[in-house]
Formats: structure tokens, C-alpha cells, sequence
């Protein structure tokens, strides 16, 4: 990567090369694996078919995954060519378009909820789609209802307070909105 005129940082304990300040690829070491995490990888033409999805609701971040350092090496011109096509979409300024959060389906433990409760229906109504997204995946994770329901209830008072489900809440974390876990210092 740094062939690549890439630069290296140190961003989530895991090291991030950037292009020009923009975050390219973050090289994550897995169990099984090691993936080079391709920050707008959805962009990239993916000409050898070897870029994953890492998550289900990822919307932008592809990942390509290696099981050994002879693996690496073997593959070290198509890494490149990868690594190269991720530069140029940086450099371009492209953007992920993002996915229509407006077509969410809730479960209906919160459509309940927000039925009965109008002043919670406008505060989660109020938050911005990722968070309202965010809440969604959250909430129908659950395979029970009454898990759902707990959940749902568990998280009212952050909701109230116009508060996503990765939002700081003890105003401690230096990366602001998110928790960066500045919070365990003080217990």
C-alpha cells in the first residue's frame, strides 16, 4: 500500500492508509483472515470477482480477504490494481449513495410502542435516518418479541433525548457524536 502512494496512519488500533486525508483501506486482522478493508470498495469495477461484502447492511465497504502471506504475494499486481482503482475513486471525490432509509419495516413491538407513546414516536422520528436505521437493526435482531420489546424499552431514554444507538451519552469521548469508551475511565 505504501508502494501505492499511500500514507499510513493508525486510526480504530488498526492501521489506515489515506489518500490525501481521505481514508482508503483499513487492514484488519480477522480469525480466520486478513482483509484489506476497502472504504468505498462498493465504487471499485471488482474486474476478479474478489471483493466481499463484510456485513449484511454494509452499505459502502468491501473487503478483500487473504488467508496467508504466500497468498499476498501471489496476488501482490491484482492487490495493486485494487489499491490503484481505490486511489482514483478517492481522488475523484466519489460518494457512496446512500440507501433509502425511508423503507425501513420496523417490528411491530416498536410500532406499537410509538402508538402508544405519541411524544416517543416524534423524538425517534426526529433522529436522523442512519440513527433511525441503526435502531432498526438493533431492535429486529432479536428473535423474540419479548426481546424486542425489552430492547426497544431499554433504549426509550436515549431516543428521548435525540440520542443514536453509537452516540456518546456521558459526554467524556473525544470523538464526538460517537462513544469512544472515554466512560470506563470514570467508573
Amino acid at each position: 500500500m505504501l508502494d501505492c502512494g499511500l500514507l499510513e496512519e493508525y486510526k480504530w488500533r488498526q492501521p489506515c492508509y489515506t489518500y490525501d486525508h481521505n481514508n482508503v483501506i483499513i487492514l484488519s486482522p480477522f480469525k480466520d483472515y486478513c482483509a484489506l478493508n476497502i472504504i468505498k470498495g462498493s465504487l471499485l469495477e471488482d474486474a476478479e470477482g474478489r471483493l466481499t461484502k463484510p456485513g449484511e447492511n454494509t452499505q459502502g465497504g468491501r473487503q478483500f480477504r487473504f488467508t496467508s502471506l504466500k497468498e499476498i504475494k501471489e496476488l501482490e499486481a491484482i492487490i495493486k490494481a485494487y489499491i490503484y482503482e481505490a486511489i482514483e475513486v478517492a481522488r475523484a471525490g466519489l460518494k457512496v449513495p446512500s440507501s433509502d432509509n425511508t423503507n425501513l419495516d420496523f417490528p411491530d413491538e416498536l410500532l406499537e410502542i410509538m402508538e402508544s407513546k405519541p411524544d416517543f414516536k416524534a423524538a425517534f422520528e426526529s433522529l436522523t435516518p442512519g440513527r433511525q436505521r441503526a435502531y432498526n437493526i438493533l431492535f429486529t435482531g432479536a428473535k423474540q418479541s419479548a426481546t424486542r420489546t425489552t430492547r426497544i424499552k431499554k433504549y426509550i431514554p436515549r431516543i428521548m433525548d435525540g440520542f443514536g444507538f453509537n452516540d456518546c451519552v456521558c459526554g467524556h469521548s473525544k470523538r464526538m457524536p460517537n462513544c469512544d469508551g472515554s466512560h470506563k475511565n470514570f467508573e
